[in-house]
């Protein structure tokens, strides 16, 4: 067994209904493989989000997302991915009225790989990395289309630590299924020749892809 972000054996398990481990050499927090649950039934919670242009409380997070953490911290953007959208891909259209060239991509709503011969200024991936059951096969993905330079724009709430992890909210959507915190994002931009721009150190973390 080890760990499915950094590749670790040093994991502890962490015993609540479900079985998690917490590696502690990057800090990360993962479901066993057993308790993932299927593509079917994740689609469906998707669809049951109230993610479109008419819930103001979702828009604004993209429009906070926007002003605290993307445009201060990154420059010389013309190219946009945004994978993972989702089926109302507001971030996209916020990116598009400001005169962004942008891709969407999501495996279940926006399912042909626009990105396949094409690399971006920068890619946002906002309440995905959660979801990743394998997450160095995502990254690989996802910094090879990214042009040396360029962003990688990140959204996902921090774990508070194995201490606190039962009863931590974000963990009782039964399709997050891993879970990072600085430490463990300070880990991916290692291996992925990254650098790290700007984070909260809550949810939102900005890497630069080294030239």
């Amino acid at each position: 067994m080890e760990c499915i972000v950094c590749g670790s054996s040093e994991l502890e398990k962490i015993e609540l209904d479900e079985l998690y481990y917490h590696c502690s050499h990057c800090e990360a927090i993962f479901i066993e493989r057993d308790e993932i649950v299927d593509s079917k039934e994740e689609k469906e919670r998707y669809q049951g989000h109230d993610n479109n242009h008419q819930n103001e409380g979702y828009v604004k997070m993209f429009e906070d997302f926007l002003e605290e953490a993307i445009f201060p911290y990154t420059e010389d953007i013309n190219s946009v991915l945004e994978f993972g959208c989702g089926p109302g891909p507001v971030l996209a259209d916020l990116f598009e009225r400001e005169g962004y060239d942008v891709d969407k991509y999501d495996p279940y709503f926006y399912p042909e790989k626009v990105f396949k011969e094409r690399k971006y200024d920068l890619i946002t991936s906002t309440e995905v990395f959660e979801h990743f059951s394998e997450p160095r096969k995502e990254m690989e993905l996802l910094t090879s289309h990214l042009s040396d330079g360029g962003y990688l724009a990140v959204m996902t709430s921090f774990h508070p630590g194995p201490e606190e992890f039962a009863d931590w909210w974000y963990k009782w959507d039964p399709t997050h299924i891993v879970f990072y915190n600085i430490e463990t994002f300070k880990d991916i931009a290692a291996q992925f020749a990254l650098q790290i721009v700007y984070t909260d150190s809550e949810k939102y973390i900005i890497f630069k892809k080294c030239s």
